[in-house]
Protein backbone atom coordinates (compact mmCIF):
# COMPACT_ATOMS: atom_id res chain seq x y z
CA UNK A 1 0.00 0.00 0.00
CA UNK A 2 1.47 3.33 -1.02
CA UNK A 3 1.51 6.26 1.33
CA UNK A 4 1.83 9.93 0.72
CA UNK A 5 3.59 12.31 3.03
CA UNK A 6 1.66 15.26 4.34
CA UNK A 7 2.46 18.55 2.70
CA UNK A 8 4.57 20.82 4.88
CA UNK A 9 2.65 23.52 6.67
CA UNK A 10 2.74 26.81 4.83
CA UNK A 11 4.84 29.48 6.45
CA UNK A 12 2.91 32.44 7.81
CA UNK A 13 3.21 35.68 5.85
CA UNK A 14 6.28 37.68 6.81
CA UNK A 15 4.23 40.37 8.53
CA UNK A 16 2.53 37.80 10.75
CA UNK A 17 5.84 36.05 11.41
CA UNK A 18 7.41 39.30 12.60
CA UNK A 19 4.48 40.03 14.93
CA UNK A 20 4.59 36.49 16.34
CA UNK A 21 8.35 36.68 16.89
CA UNK A 22 8.09 40.10 18.52
CA UNK A 23 5.43 39.04 21.01
CA UNK A 24 7.24 35.83 21.84
CA UNK A 25 10.30 37.87 22.78
CA UNK A 26 8.28 40.55 24.59
CA UNK A 27 6.77 37.85 26.79
CA UNK A 28 10.09 36.07 27.38
CA UNK A 29 12.45 39.04 27.81
CA UNK A 30 10.30 42.09 28.23
CA UNK A 31 9.53 44.85 25.76
CA UNK A 32 12.39 47.18 26.62
CA UNK A 33 14.94 44.34 26.53
CA UNK A 34 13.90 43.23 23.04
CA UNK A 35 15.51 44.87 20.01
CA UNK A 36 14.55 44.89 16.36
CA UNK A 37 17.64 42.76 15.70
CA UNK A 38 16.29 40.18 18.17
CA UNK A 39 12.94 40.11 16.40
CA UNK A 40 14.31 39.67 12.89
CA UNK A 41 16.75 37.00 14.09
CA UNK A 42 13.93 34.94 15.56
CA UNK A 43 11.74 35.49 12.49
CA UNK A 44 14.63 34.55 10.20
CA UNK A 45 14.54 37.74 8.10
CA UNK A 46 16.67 40.85 7.72
CA UNK A 47 16.24 44.29 9.27
CA UNK A 48 15.15 45.69 5.92
CA UNK A 49 12.23 43.28 5.89
CA UNK A 50 11.14 44.48 9.33
CA UNK A 51 11.12 48.13 8.36
CA UNK A 52 9.28 47.35 5.16
CA UNK A 53 6.28 46.51 7.33
CA UNK A 54 6.81 48.46 10.54
CA UNK A 55 8.36 51.93 10.94
CA UNK A 56 9.34 51.20 14.55
CA UNK A 57 9.25 48.60 17.30
CA UNK A 58 6.12 50.27 18.69
CA UNK A 59 4.28 49.69 15.41
CA UNK A 60 4.72 45.92 15.61
CA UNK A 61 2.61 45.98 18.79
CA UNK A 62 -0.29 47.53 16.85
CA UNK A 63 -0.05 45.82 13.46
CA UNK A 64 -3.75 45.93 12.62
CA UNK A 65 -4.73 49.51 13.39
CA UNK A 66 -3.76 51.02 10.04
CA UNK A 67 -5.97 48.53 8.23
CA UNK A 68 -8.80 49.04 10.70
CA UNK A 69 -8.59 52.82 10.48
CA UNK A 70 -8.69 52.57 6.68
CA UNK A 71 -11.69 50.23 6.83
CA UNK A 72 -13.52 52.53 9.22
CA UNK A 73 -12.79 55.60 7.08
CA UNK A 74 -14.04 53.78 3.98
CA UNK A 75 -17.18 52.72 5.85
CA UNK A 76 -17.93 56.32 6.79
CA UNK A 77 -17.19 57.49 3.24
CA UNK A 78 -19.96 55.24 1.87
CA UNK A 79 -22.51 57.18 3.92
CA UNK A 80 -25.61 58.77 2.42
CA UNK A 81 -28.25 61.11 3.78
CA UNK A 82 -30.48 58.21 4.85
CA UNK A 83 -28.00 57.17 7.53
CA UNK A 84 -28.53 58.75 10.93
CA UNK A 85 -25.05 60.18 11.66
CA UNK A 86 -24.78 59.23 15.33
CA UNK A 87 -25.84 55.67 14.62
CA UNK A 88 -23.36 55.61 11.74
CA UNK A 89 -20.37 56.48 13.94
CA UNK A 90 -21.58 53.95 16.52
CA UNK A 91 -21.54 51.30 13.80
CA UNK A 92 -18.04 52.46 12.85
CA UNK A 93 -16.96 51.83 16.46
CA UNK A 94 -18.33 48.31 16.18
CA UNK A 95 -15.95 47.72 13.26
CA UNK A 96 -13.02 48.64 15.52
CA UNK A 97 -14.19 46.28 18.24
CA UNK A 98 -14.49 43.55 15.64
CA UNK A 99 -10.78 43.96 14.89
CA UNK A 100 -9.94 43.21 18.52
CA UNK A 101 -12.40 40.32 18.69
CA UNK A 102 -10.87 38.63 15.64
CA UNK A 103 -7.94 37.47 17.79
CA UNK A 104 -8.84 37.60 21.49
CA UNK A 105 -5.63 36.03 22.78
CA UNK A 106 -3.46 38.52 20.88
CA UNK A 107 -5.63 41.44 21.99
CA UNK A 108 -5.35 40.38 25.63
CA UNK A 109 -1.57 39.95 25.34
CA UNK A 110 -1.26 43.42 23.84
CA UNK A 111 -3.48 44.91 26.55
CA UNK A 112 -1.26 43.44 29.29
CA UNK A 113 1.90 44.57 27.54
CA UNK A 114 0.60 48.09 27.00
CA UNK A 115 -0.29 48.41 30.67
CA UNK A 116 3.31 47.63 31.58
CA UNK A 117 5.09 49.96 29.14
CA UNK A 118 4.40 53.73 29.43
CA UNK A 119 5.69 54.39 25.92
CA UNK A 120 3.18 51.96 24.46
CA UNK A 121 0.34 53.57 26.41
CA UNK A 122 1.29 56.92 24.87
CA UNK A 123 1.42 55.32 21.42
CA UNK A 124 -1.98 53.75 21.95
CA UNK A 125 -3.46 57.13 22.91
CA UNK A 126 -2.16 58.56 19.65
CA UNK A 127 -3.91 55.73 17.79
CA UNK A 128 -7.15 56.42 19.66
CA UNK A 129 -6.83 60.09 18.75
CA UNK A 130 -6.71 59.19 15.04
CA UNK A 131 -9.91 57.16 15.32
CA UNK A 132 -11.60 60.02 17.13
CA UNK A 133 -10.50 62.52 14.48
CA UNK A 134 -11.91 60.30 11.73
CA UNK A 135 -15.27 60.10 13.49
CA UNK A 136 -15.30 63.83 14.20
CA UNK A 137 -14.40 64.66 10.59
CA UNK A 138 -17.36 62.65 9.32
CA UNK A 139 -19.72 64.23 11.85
CA UNK A 140 -18.53 67.75 11.08
CA UNK A 141 -19.61 67.26 7.48
CA UNK A 142 -22.99 65.89 8.53
CA UNK A 143 -23.57 68.61 11.14
CA UNK A 144 -22.22 71.46 9.04
CA UNK A 145 -25.62 73.15 8.74
CA UNK A 146 -26.45 72.92 12.46
CA UNK A 147 -25.78 75.51 15.16
CA UNK A 148 -22.59 74.48 16.99
CA UNK A 149 -22.17 71.69 14.45
CA UNK A 150 -18.40 71.44 14.96
CA UNK A 151 -18.78 71.36 18.73
CA UNK A 152 -21.47 68.70 18.52
CA UNK A 153 -19.35 66.62 16.17
CA UNK A 154 -16.34 66.70 18.48
CA UNK A 155 -18.39 65.90 21.58
CA UNK A 156 -20.21 62.98 19.94
CA UNK A 157 -16.94 61.57 18.56
CA UNK A 158 -15.35 61.73 22.01
CA UNK A 159 -18.41 60.06 23.55
CA UNK A 160 -18.33 57.22 21.01
CA UNK A 161 -14.63 56.63 21.67
CA UNK A 162 -15.18 56.69 25.44
CA UNK A 163 -18.04 54.19 25.15
CA UNK A 164 -15.97 51.92 22.89
CA UNK A 165 -12.97 52.02 25.22
CA UNK A 166 -15.11 51.31 28.28
CA UNK A 167 -16.56 48.18 26.69
CA UNK A 168 -13.24 47.10 25.17
CA UNK A 169 -11.29 47.36 28.43
CA UNK A 170 -13.98 45.55 30.34
CA UNK A 171 -13.75 42.71 27.83
CA UNK A 172 -9.95 42.66 27.90
CA UNK A 173 -9.91 42.57 31.69
CA UNK A 174 -12.08 39.43 31.45
CA UNK A 175 -9.26 37.87 29.36
CA UNK A 176 -11.49 38.09 26.30
CA UNK A 177 -14.10 35.73 27.75
CA UNK A 178 -17.03 38.13 28.06
CA UNK A 179 -19.44 39.26 25.38
CA UNK A 180 -17.65 42.27 23.92
CA UNK A 181 -20.40 43.03 21.42
CA UNK A 182 -23.12 43.14 24.07
CA UNK A 183 -21.01 45.39 26.28
CA UNK A 184 -20.38 47.77 23.40
CA UNK A 185 -24.05 47.82 22.39
CA UNK A 186 -24.96 48.76 25.95
CA UNK A 187 -22.37 51.55 26.09
CA UNK A 188 -23.24 52.92 22.66
CA UNK A 189 -26.90 52.85 23.60
CA UNK A 190 -26.19 55.69 26.01
CA UNK A 191 -24.51 57.67 23.24
CA UNK A 192 -27.37 57.17 20.81
CA UNK A 193 -29.99 57.98 23.45
CA UNK A 194 -28.22 61.22 24.33
CA UNK A 195 -27.08 62.46 20.93
CA UNK A 196 -29.12 60.56 18.34
CA UNK A 197 -31.90 61.92 16.18
CA UNK A 198 -34.51 61.34 18.88
CA UNK A 199 -32.51 63.30 21.47
CA UNK A 200 -33.64 66.76 22.51
CA UNK A 201 -31.81 69.99 21.61
CA UNK A 202 -28.56 70.94 23.26
CA UNK A 203 -30.40 73.20 25.69
CA UNK A 204 -32.46 70.27 26.98
CA UNK A 205 -30.19 67.20 27.06
CA UNK A 206 -31.56 63.75 27.74
CA UNK A 207 -30.77 62.52 31.24
CA UNK A 208 -29.76 58.88 31.45
CA UNK A 209 -30.79 57.37 34.77
CA UNK A 210 -31.38 59.13 38.08
CA UNK A 211 -28.89 61.47 39.63
CA UNK A 212 -26.94 59.93 42.53
CA UNK A 213 -28.55 60.58 45.86
CA UNK A 214 -26.90 62.15 48.87
CA UNK A 215 -24.87 64.79 46.97
CA UNK A 216 -27.38 66.64 44.76
CA UNK A 217 -25.30 69.80 44.66
CA UNK A 218 -22.07 68.12 43.55
CA UNK A 219 -20.40 70.05 40.73
CA UNK A 220 -17.13 69.17 39.00
CA UNK A 221 -15.21 72.09 37.48
CA UNK A 222 -12.47 71.04 35.07
CA UNK A 223 -9.73 73.41 33.90
CA UNK A 224 -7.94 72.27 30.74
CA UNK A 225 -5.77 73.74 28.00
CA UNK A 226 -7.69 75.24 25.07
CA UNK A 227 -5.74 73.08 22.61
CA UNK A 228 -6.09 69.86 24.61
CA UNK A 229 -7.58 66.98 22.54
CA UNK A 230 -11.05 65.87 23.58
CA UNK A 231 -9.88 62.42 24.64
CA UNK A 232 -7.60 64.11 27.16
CA UNK A 233 -10.44 66.31 28.45
CA UNK A 234 -12.70 63.26 28.86
CA UNK A 235 -9.88 61.38 30.60
CA UNK A 236 -9.31 64.27 33.02
CA UNK A 237 -13.04 64.54 33.68
CA UNK A 238 -13.31 60.84 34.46
CA UNK A 239 -10.36 61.11 36.84
CA UNK A 240 -11.87 64.17 38.53
CA UNK A 241 -15.20 62.44 39.00
CA UNK A 242 -13.43 59.47 40.53
CA UNK A 243 -11.90 61.74 43.17
CA UNK A 244 -15.19 63.39 44.19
Amino acid sequence: MSSTSAAPAAKPPMREALVAAAFQLFLERGYEQTTVDDIVALAGVGRRSFFRYFPSKEDVVFPDHERCLADMTAFLATDDEEHEPVRRVCDAARLVLGMYAENPSFSVQRYRLTKQVPGLRAYELSVVWRYERALAGYLRDRFADRPDGTLRADVVAAAVVAAHNNALRSWLRSDGLGDAGAALDHALGHVQKTFGRAAGPASAPTRIGPLPTGRPEDVVVLVSRRDAPLWRVVQELEAARGRT
